[in-house]
């Protein structure tokens, strides 16, 4: 149900309006792109810039506890709720991000670690769109698997590889979107944009309901 081109589309949308949101409202902060931010730092470092480096250290320490938190929902959580435990993830994700819209301006490194925690909790427990890997957050791994697979369709004139990069390229495209509405919901809304996220990230935990639904009604 996690795996779903629909489900998929939610996430993407949602992960690409973070990434708008945080750098847009939130002082130029990428809450996925962490090479971006991981740059951004060292060119603080080097330039002596204490209070620069604390700027983009603290979303990318919380990107790492992001990643972690989800390893420890999806061992802990698996077999004992009646939600799948990436539905669990998606719910935090969704209270998480509500509460970051009510953070006023003088509270943005928080509010970009909180939107980084939820980006990795995503990331990490959504790896797979049709039994491909992919991201959700992020766009470089999915550029290359989609370059990757149209080579090997050049190669073999075989449309599943073909099928396969197109997918990727959907991806990238579903994130573009994402980030360019996130741009326009955050010059409108200002912090309060990040609840539009928010409702993308509800309909995937519905979509996932459904898709289960059908899947035990199939058996």
């Amino acid at each position: 149900m996690s795996e779903a081109f629909s489900t998929m589309v939610f996430l993407t949308l949602s992960g690409g309006l973070q990434d708008a949101y945080t750098y847009c409202v939130r002082g130029q902060v990428f809450a996925n792109a962490q090479t971006g931010n991981i740059v951004l730092m060292s060119q603080r470092a080097f330039a002596g810039d204490l209070a620069g480096v604390l700027r983009y250290l603290i979303p990318l320490l919380a990107f790492a506890l992001g990643v972690f938190a989800a390893e420890m929902v999806r061992r802990r959580c698996q077999e004992i709720s009646r939600l799948h435990w990436r539905q669990m993830v998606v719910l935090a994700e969704i209270g998480l991000l509500l509460g970051v819209g009510f953070l006023p301006s003088s509270w943005d490194a928080p509010a970009n670690a909180l939107v980084s925690f939820t980006c990795a909790m995503q990331v990490q427990a959504f790896r797979k769109v049709n039994g491909s890997a992919y991201a959700s957050t992020m766009c470089i791994g999915n550029l290359r698997s989609g370059v990757d697979a149209f080579c090997a369709y050049w190669d073999t004139r075989d449309r599943t590889a073909l099928r396969k990069a197109g997918r990727y390229f959907a991806v990238i495209l579903i994130f573009a979107l994402g980030a360019g509405f996130g741009g326009v919901a955050s010059q409108l809304w200002g912090t309060g944009a990040i609840w539009a996220s928010c409702l993308l990230l509800a309909v995937s935990f519905l979509l996932m309901f459904r898709q289960e639904i059908q899947a035990e009604a199939d058996c």
